[in-house]
């Protein structure tokens, strides 16, 4: 016990040599991806991005927002796949959609937010824009002060004027892509989605309920089979799901299909397990893959080269001798 907790206290001493004050976070402090093949190493909850790339502020479709936050980067697979549901909101629905977070230069966990977003492979959108976003610009001032905006009444259950019918077509294009998993949505939003009438109802099996998702939805892509370190979710049960919303939803049992006015949120004494794990892996943390400890060296040059350091050197071999909380 004594020799991990003094590998562990050679870990931290030289962490904070190379990487400042924040030992127990470094991730957010790097503003370069590292170079290299493109690579989603680890969980999307704890995991790290190899050869990065920055997601252009602006494009046919889609607009970045809160730049400042630098948290557009992702795999190249990802990057693709937003520019793609661009262009086809743009051609189809003469409308755009509003990029939130993608995940920052190296991935890794965020300060505050998120416990995903680690691996490259996710992406948050909004539901809501502004009027005029679909013709104009906006401006990098408006971008960093606009607030997504709910578009689910939570207290009440219901849709709210403000979402717009063509965000279900957006979202079933999402879902639509071979290469996304899992599309996660307010369980409101998935009920509705479940109550419309359409042909097919394959694409529903990718949405899915989650806490919060009011006032945008998540998508995440799933590993490429050249991402050995990747790991993947379990797979989806067969089946849309709708049948499956009665651990979220609370229905009084009318003749006929329920209605949003009908629901209620189901309260069982305090938020549910899945609810407060969630929320301590964001305050905490996951540790790291071993194979994520080559990323931590630091700040790359303006050459974009990584740089050689002894004390970098010597915190990745304190690191790779223990496993970091």
């Amino acid at each position: 016990m004594w020799r991990e907790c003094l590998a562990f206290s050679v870990v931290l001493t030289s962490a904070a040599l190379v990487y400042g004050a924040n030992t127990e976070n470094p991730w957010p402090g790097f503003r370069n991806p590292v170079p290299g093949p493109a690579r989603a190493i680890g969980e999307y909850s704890g995991g790290c991005l190899q050869g990065g790339q920055a997601l252009p502020l602006d494009g046919p479709g889609y607009q970045v927002m809160r730049p400042s936050r630098r948290r557009f980067f992702g795999h190249p697979a990802l990057l693709d796949f937003v520019r793609e549901l661009g262009r086809r909101v743009h051609n189809q629905h003469a409308s755009t959609v509003l990029i939130g977070d993608l995940s920052m230069a190296r991935g890794g966990r965020a300060a505050s937010g998120h416990a995903s977003h680690q691996t490259g492979l996710d992406v948050d959108i909004w539901y809501a824009y502004p009027n005029g976003a679909p013709r104009k610009r906006l401006s990098i001032e408006t971008r960093e002060s606009l607030k997504a905006e709910d578009v689910v009444d939570i207290p009440r259950q219901v849709i709210v004027p403000r979402w717009r019918k063509h965000v279900a077509r957006v979202l079933r294009l999402a879902a639509d892509d071979a290469r996304v998993e899992r599309v996660f949505v307010n369980p409101i939003i998935k009920h509705s989605l479940c109550q419309q009438p359409v042909a097919s109802r394959g694409w529903l099996r990718k949405i899915r309920p989650w806490y919060g998702h009011a006032d945008h939805f998540h998508v995440r892509l799933a590993c490429l089979h050249s991402d050995v370190d990747c790991k993947s979710q379990a797979p989806l049960a067969p089946g849309d799901g709708c049948d499956k919303l009665g651990s979220w939803l609370r229905t009084k049992r009318p003749a006929g299909p329920p209605s949003p006015s009908a629901l209620k949120p189901v309260r069982k004494g305090g938020p549910p397990k899945a609810l407060v794990e969630y929320r301590k892996a964001i305050a905490e943390g996951h540790g790291w893959p071993e194979r994520c400890n080559a990323l931590l060296e630091p700040e790359l040059p303006e050459n974009g080269q990584l740089a050689q350091s002894s004390v970098g050197s010597r915190a990745a071999e304190a690191r790779a001798s223990t496993t970091p909380r």
